[in-house]
């Protein structure tokens, strides 16, 4: 969830008192995400985590997973990316920002050019003052053709609506 206007990332526009309704409703993007050699590598420079399984091929090769993976916080990162037309917004949202993560976890790594999308479930939605409201979601990132998610996580959105003191 991003912390910019909503009107950039519009997600699927719905109306403020209707949030609640999609309480438990899993939304899957329709496109898949392409994590290749040249993203992990930036994002290592980033981050300066250099570790091998990232960007090692030929030592890569000896491990587990027989090539190099991306970063579980780099497929973490990516999230505002996954979810950006699955993600829902209350029509007079002015403000998106991320208010946190409660739990996250990285059951299967991500091997270089792999396919990744999220599916995102809302979980909960609290009022959290006037013009302010606190949205929890469960997001699960898939990698194409595996079994296990490379990302669970239990995401907070605040939106801002207009008129929000």
């Amino acid at each position: 969830m991003v912390g910019t206007g909503v009107q950039e990332r519009p997600g699927q526009v719905v109306r403020a008192e209707s949030l609640r309704d999609y309480v438990g409703v899993r939304r899957c993007a329709t496109e898949w995400f392409r994590i290749d050699q040249r993203r992990i590598d930036m994002f290592a420079d980033t981050t300066l985590d250099y570790q091998y399984i990232h960007v090692d091929s030929e030592r890569a090769k000896a491990t587990p997973a027989g090539t190099t993976i991306a970063h579980g916080f780099l497929t973490l990162s990516l999230l505002p990316k996954l979810i950006e037309d699955i993600q829902l917004v209350p029509e007079n949202a002015t403000m998106l920002f991320n208010y946190g993560l409660n739990r996250v976890r990285f059951p299967q790594p991500v091997r270089v050019n792999s396919d990744v999308r999220a599916c995102m479930t809302l979980t909960e939605v609290r009022e959290k003052g006037p013009g302010r409201i606190l949205a929890t979601s469960e997001i699960v990132v898939e990698i194409k053709g595996e079994a296990k998610p490379a990302v669970i996580a239990e995401w907070l959105g605040m939106f801002v609506l207009s008129g929000a003191p």
